[in-house]
């Protein structure tokens, strides 16, 4: 069956959100974020919002609504979009183990469940997702995370973080549960489909003259790719993103973001005065 992909672009974190369309009007939306401005702590719906927007003009119906891995640049939008939208949110069964660990670190509510419950489904590898006449295959894509997926239909695939643009190279893995070598062996995965396959990225970062962009082929990685081009073997990779993670610093929303995405996009509940709250442990990590 045909498929059709709607991408939709947040500047303040470069994160790209998709709508993956079958013939039949079904859909799933991946990685939706839900805007959040530091400086007020305020949230803010708008990207979620041109996505409803965008289904709805087109009377599409939302299956799925999916995140890749718990995001640290952005919150997720999945809570709000099922209320709006109806549909199931899932992610990756690796969820459980960020959720025990980032638990812990935010002191998280004595109820605070670690089992992955919080999302309608827990996504392994292997799985199938139906999406209308579509078949979604899910892949376990550690080594950024140790909860990432990508999702493949067809000749597409959304690959999260794993990967970006040839001239930006491919993700962090300095997070907890992170591996520059796992990360090596799932982008190489990636990386052996056919050459025209798409791969519909999370994030860009253009240089100065290139234009953003949300897709890049298989054969355009495998050319081009400062850092996981062919060529390139697993020890000097790991070398070389090790080296390079050292001189990273955290996401800049990073200890915000985590306490929303581990809760399936869902703000941390009111204290006993009302109000929200997000929590920021000091001096623990960096």
């Amino acid at each position: 069956m045909p498929v059709h992909v709607e991408s939709f672009f947040e500047e303040v974190t470069a994160t790209f959100s998709h709508v993956l369309v079958a013939a039949d009007g079904h859909c799933a939306i991946i990685d939706a974020v839900l805007n959040y401005d530091p400086r007020n702590a305020h949230t803010t719906t708008q990207s979620a919002d041109a996505i409803i927007d965008y289904v709805r003009r087109n009377a599409l119906h939302v299956e799925w609504i999916l995140d890749t891995h718990v995001h640290a640049d952005h919150m997720s939008a999945a809570a709000y979009l099922k209320r709006e939208l109806g549909g199931r949110t899932a992610i990756g069964e690796h969820v459980r183990e960020v959720q025990a660990l980032f638990g812990q670190l935010y002191d998280a509510e004595a109820d605070f469940r670690t089992d992955g419950s919080q999302f309608d489904r827990l996504l392994a590898e292997g799985d199938v997702i139906e999406l209308g006449a579509l078949r979604i295959e899910v892949w376990h894509v550690p080594g950024h995370t140790p909860a990432c997926l990508a999702y493949r239909v067809e000749d597409c695939v959304f690959v999260g973080d794993i990967i970006f643009m040839p001239d930006v190279g491919t993700a962090r893995c300095d997070f907890p549960g992170g591996s520059a070598r796992t990360l090596y062996r799932s982008v190489r995965r990636l990386l052996a489909l056919p050459p025209a396959t798409r791969l519909y990225l999370c994030h860009d970062y253009p240089p100065p003259g290139r234009a953003l962009s949300a897709v890049c082929s298989v054969g355009e990685s495998r050319a081009a790719n400062i850092d996981i081009h062919d060529g390139v073997d697993e020890e000097s990779f790991v070398a070389e993103r090790t080296r390079r993670d050292a001189e990273l610093t955290l996401p800049n929303l990073m200890l915000a973001v985590l306490q929303v995405n581990m809760r399936a996009g869902e703000l941390p509940p009111p204290a006993a005065n009302g109000t929200r709250y997000l929590k920021i442990p000091l001096n623990v990590l960096g």
